[in-house]
Parts: structure tokens; C-alpha cells; sequence
């Protein structure tokens, strides 16, 4: 008993200012090894590799109900803002996700799922956490189109209890005067949803400038024929909207400079539509800030699995047999990949999140190789690629996050700053998991 309690008290004493560096490493060794020769006796027992990864994920993995009370809770605290887009098609609606989200077309195009009938929604940055909703109305202006289910529809959309800021944006073309079924719709919403404010976007401007006219002017237009539209557009919405704005959200090989025309007159008469915190969390989306502040929500979720599975991976590679433990730990880093997608929207097959590793992991495949090799070291030689392999698998993580984090907003993932992340990730991990007791 004296000598357990005295091995209890050295294992939970710090180094002082006094100690060598010798003792300390020599400390560090000891209580180390301890940890992952009582981890290695117990993996031992349980081989074949299956059952190991098995019964690791079991000890260390956090459950998907803990991931949703967390989400949950951050959504409840979250200025949401439901935009239902009502327009023709190819009058800008899209134009209007693009220019508020950042995303791209193709993204946008892929992002609109069938709501209703005649609706569709789209969710941004994602349905777990999402800043702005946007229901997208379609077939309106069709001949065969039913007003008045589509009417119904959206009524009934709005009669939905929701804590959520909501506004209606009219979308109409500056050369479009077929505005009856538009104004029809607007005017039975209006009297039925009084206090929900709407924006009439008026879009396209440029089909009507000057002839000659190769790019945008300066803001707002001084155009006849824009001017006079514009006036003979609000006239005709009169009393069924509360602001009315010109826009001219293009796509870059049309030309014109900027692409997003008028995004800050918009942006400007959406947010004054709106409560004092959701226009703020419009202003800081288009600044950027908004989207770094849900990535970081995002990933400090993400850290919870990551952590999970780094200490997995140090505890399999305390094995201290070269390379047997290699498909065993990437079977777990291709796990953590898989729920780290599934937590930003993507779910992939184990072949797909395989290939994402493959993608993202680059130069750290010489790194995981040489921690493979450091096992043929006498004594220390599995400690220090137990350490390696938490390291290694928290940065991949780090990686992998900043990689779904780039798809879930519409952006190219960036090999050059996924590298850097992780290489930061890597060096900062391994000091972390040094000091595991």
C-alpha cells in the first residue's frame, strides 16, 4: 500500500523549477509508458485489430445525441432570418442567395430542395445551424400554374410557428410588366401577414441600359429608361411593399463589374426591414465575419470527435508491432472523417472518406510512415508514435473541417491553407498529447 500511495504521489506531482532536465524527461517517460503499457495489455487481450477498433470507438466515442443537444442549443441562440423569394424564374432569385451568401451558382443550383408544391428551400450556411432560409417559389408566370394553391402554400408556410425574422422579397425583371399574378400574391399575403416588412428587388438593369452601354455606372443609375421603369415598378406595388430597390446580381463572365450591383443598397433596405440582430448577422455575413463565427461553431463541435478519436489512435498505436496497427488507425481516421462530414452536411461512403483523407493529407504521408518507423527504437519507441498518431490524427481533423467547411459555403477547398492548418494543428498537437497522464 505505502509503495502504491507513493507511485500515486509521484504520478501526480509536477516537475519544479529545481528538476533537471533529465529527471523531468525521465518522469515524463515513466508515467507515459506507464499509461500506454496498461493500454497496450489491454489491447493485447482483445485482438484480432476488428474487435480492437471496435471496443476503442466504444470507450472514447461521442454520441450523436450529445452532437444534436449541442447543435440544438446553438440554434435556439441563433438570428435566423426565413427570406421567401417570390418571382418569375430568371428574375434574380438565385442572384439574391448568391449575393447575400457568397456561395456559387452551381452550389445554389444544388442547394434548393422541394419544400412544398410549388417551393423549395434552401438552408445556408446548413440545416443544422442555418443564418439565412430561403423558400424559392416556382412556376409562377406559368400559364397552368394555380395561383391560388400556390398562394395557400405559402400561407401556409407562414402560419408555421417560428421564432425566426421573416421577410418577403418581391424579385421582378426592370423589363418585365406582366406583375398581375406577382401583385396578386403579394396583396393577399399582405393582408393576411401585415407585419411581415417586404422588399421588391428590381433586377436585370442592364438589359435595359443605353445601347453601347459595356458596363455598370456608378450606383444608382442615372438612366432614362431605368429611372422611369423603376418609378412605374413602385407605382404599380403600391402599398403591397415597404421598400423597393434596383439590383443587378450578374455571374462574372457576363462582365459587368461589380457582379453583385446595388449589393449594398440591398443589404442596406433588407436590414432595415429587419430586428436589430438578424440585420446585424447580415451585415457580418457579407463582411465575412458571420461565416468565421459559424465555422468555428462547426468546428468546435467537430474538436469533440476529434479528440475522441486522436486519443484512439495514440492508444492502438502504443501496439508496439511496425505497422501492424496501421490498418486499424486508418480505418479510425477515415471514421473521424466520415462523421466529421456528416456534421457539415456531407455524408460519405468509407471509400469516399478515404479519398478525402487521400486529399487533404498530402506530405503527411512521409510523417505517418516515419512514426511507423520510430516503433523498431528500443523501449520509447512506441510512446513517441503513440503521441505522433494523436497528433497526426487531430490535425487531420483540422484539415478535415476546414475542407467541409469551405464546401458547406460554396468555396473550393484550398489545398495551401488546408496544409498550413494542418501542419500548425500538428506541431501544437504534439505538444498536447506529450502531457497525456
Amino acid at each position: 500500500m505505502t509503495e502504491q500511495r507513493d507511485a500515486n504521489s509521484q504520478q501526480s506531482s509536477e516537475p519544479t523549477d529545481s528538476m533537471t532536465t533529465k529527471s523531468v524527461g525521465d518522469s515524463w517517460k515513466n508515467r507515459t509508458a506507464d499509461v500506454w503499457n496498461k493500454a497496450t495489455a489491454r489491447l493485447t487481450q482483445l485482438l484480432p485489430v476488428e474487435q480492437v477498433a471496435q471496443t476503442v470507438v466504444q470507450w472514447f466515442s461521442v454520441s450523436e445525441a450529445q452532437i444534436a443537444e449541442i447543435l440544438e442549443t446553438v440554434r435556439t441562440e441563433l438570428p435566423t432570418t426565413e427570406a421567401l423569394l417570390i418571382g418569375k424564374p430568371q428574375a434574380g432569385k438565385s442572384s439574391i442567395v448568391r449575393g447575400l451568401t457568397g456561395v456559387s451558382a452551381e452550389i445554389v443550383g444544388q442547394g434548393f430542395r422541394p419544400h412544398t408544391q410549388h417551393t423549395e428551400r434552401y438552408a445556408y450556411p446548413s440545416d443544422e445551424l442555418p443564418l439565412l432560409i430561403f423558400t424559392d417559389t416556382v412556376g409562377l408566370g406559368d400559364v397552368n400554374q394555380d395561383t391560388q394553391t400556390l398562394i395557400q402554400e405559402l400561407v401556409g408556410n407562414l402560419q408555421q410557428e417560428s421564432r425566426r425574422a421573416r421577410v418577403l422579397i418581391l424579385t421582378v425583371k426592370i423589363n418585365d410588366f406582366a406583375t398581375d399574378t406577382l401583385r396578386q400574391i403579394a396583396q393577399q399575403l399582405r393582408q393576411k401577414y401585415p407585419e411581415i416588412p417586404c422588399l421588391l428587388a428590381v433586377t436585370c438593369l442592364h438589359e435595359v441600359y443605353p445601347p453601347g452601354t459595356a458596363d455598370h455606372p456608378a450606383y444608382p443609375p442615372d438612366y432614362e429608361e431605368v429611372n422611369r421603369t423603376f418609378a412605374a415598378m413602385q407605382q404599380a406595388f403600391t402599398g403591397l411593399c415597404d421598400r423597393a430597390v434596383l439590383i443587378d446580381f450578374t455571374l462574372e463572365e457576363d462582365g459587368y463589374n461589380p457582379v453583385f450591383y446595388g449589393l449594398e443598397a440591398f443589404s442596406n433596405s433588407l436590414a432595415d426591414l429587419l430586428p436589430e440582430a438578424e440585420a446585424r448577422a447580415i451585415y457580418q455575413l457579407l463582411e465575412g465575419e458571420t461565416g468565421k463565427q459559424i465555422g468555428n461553431l462547426y468546428r468546435d463541435v467537430g474538436r469533440r470527435y476529434m479528440l475522441a478519436f486522436a486519443i484512439m489512435a495514440a492508444t492502438i498505436e502504443a501496439v508496439p508491432l511496425p505497422f501492424a496497427t496501421m490498418p486499424v488507425l486508418t480505418t479510425l481516421q477515415v471514421s473521424m472523417v466520415g462523421l466529421l462530414g456528416k456534421l457539415y452536411g456531407q455524408t460519405l461512403t468509407p471509400s469516399q472518406a478515404g479519398g478525402v483523407v487521400s486529399t487533404i493529407a498530402g506530405g503527411f504521408l512521409a510523417q505517418a510512415v516515419g512514426r511507423e518507423l520510430i516503433k523498431f527504437l528500443p523501449g520509447f519507441g512506441s510512446v513517441i508514435a503513440a503521441s505522433w498518431a494523436a497528433a497526426y490524427t487531430w490535425s487531420l481533423g483540422e484539415g478535415a473541417c476546414v475542407y467541409f467547411g469551405d464546401l458547406m459555403g460554396g468555396k473550393k477547398p484550398d489545398p495551401k491553407k488546408i496544409q498550413s492548418v494542418m501542419q500548425e494543428a500538428f506541431q501544437a498537437a504534439k505538444e498536447r498529447f506529450k502531457k497525456i497522464r
